[in-house]
């Protein structure tokens, strides 16, 4: 009996970190690499896992190509959304992540389970974390998780990122996450900058939600709120004069853990991002989108 390794990759600094991790701690397995791609990623997530691609010395399976996913003149979600009645994904009704990243991913593990093979899928989750990875209810596919095993927090993992030579993929200037440009699990700062980075992703996003709306989905991209509504210029200022207060009470917070442990890092005191400042809501999206 053989068994067959696979590390699925989101575009997100955790699985890339883990990717590389793995490649340097333990060479002499063989770990195929893949990537469910939805067509509708950010397209420095694609830059970046092509980088990526370099520093492994091995491919990266891309899981429905974009050209592979067009029928006619509408796009793969676009088809999903109309199969779920014109109604946008939500966090309680995750049918794009159902869809469109483990459907794929089970289909494409088959090839290796049909093979005879016993499947390990490694999951970036890290040690400073609190919740659970995917599971399949296939008996043929086992989870381990190297990060809690080998006690690598977020430091650990920017150390890796750092010391690879890749760093952080550039869209977390100014965004949270991987995954689609219009994820529902956004927070209200990223879908402004998203108007500013990527005009048009926004409007894409825009159309999309006035479909659902004309159809009577329940569901906005934001609770409670439109797209429309989100970027009129007094909103957009609220937002980001929010955002700001957060993260003035995030850096006050780590000064006060700095004067309580002198030992922590100075220069991290004085910057915060996004998943620092919104903590649990970032942690509760979906891992095989984000990490």
């Amino acid at each position: 009996m053989t068994v067959s390794h696979v590390l699925g990759l989101s575009g997100g600094k955790d699985s890339s970190a883990l990717a590389v991790y793995m490649r340097d701690t333990y060479p002499d397995l063989d770990i195929k690499y893949f990537f469910t791609d939805t067509g509708e990623e950010l397209k420095e997530v694609y830059d970046y896992l092509d980088k990526l691609e370099a520093y492994l010395g091995k491919p990266i399976a891309r899981i429905n190509q974009i050209d592979e996913m067009r029928q006619g003149s509408k796009t793969k979600f676009e088809e999903f959304m109309h199969r779920y009645n014109n109604f946008l994904p939500s966090p309680t009704a995750r049918w794009c992540t159902i869809e469109m990243k483990l459907k794929p991913f089970e289909k494409w593990v088959k090839q290796f389970i049909d093979a005879g093979d016993d499947v390990i899928s490694y999951v970036a989750i890290r040690a400073d974390e609190k919740r659970m990875g995917y599971k399949s209810t296939n008996e043929k596919i086992s989870v381990k998780f190297p990060f809690v095993e080998d006690n690598i927090d977020k430091e650990k993992v920017s150390n890796i990122l750092d010391e690879s030579g890749l760093g952080l993929p550039e869209y977390y200037k100014w965004r949270s996450r991987s995954g689609c440009t219009f994820c529902f699990f956004q927070q209200k700062i990223e879908w402004v900058r998203l108007s500013e980075e990527h005009p048009k992703a926004f409007e894409r996003a825009k159309n999309l939600e006035k479909t659902a709306l004309d159809n009577e989905s329940p569901f906005t991209w934001v609770q409670k709120e439109t797209l429309e509504e989100l970027v009129k210029p007094e909103r957009v200022k609220k937002i980001k004069e929010d955002f700001k207060i957060r993260l003035e009470r995030e850096r006050k917070n780590k000064e006060k853990r700095l004067r309580r442990n002198p030992f922590l890092d100075k220069e991290n005191v004085k910057t915060s991002d996004i998943e620092e400042v919104y903590g649990d809501d970032i942690s509760s999206s979906c891992l095989i989108c984000h990490k």
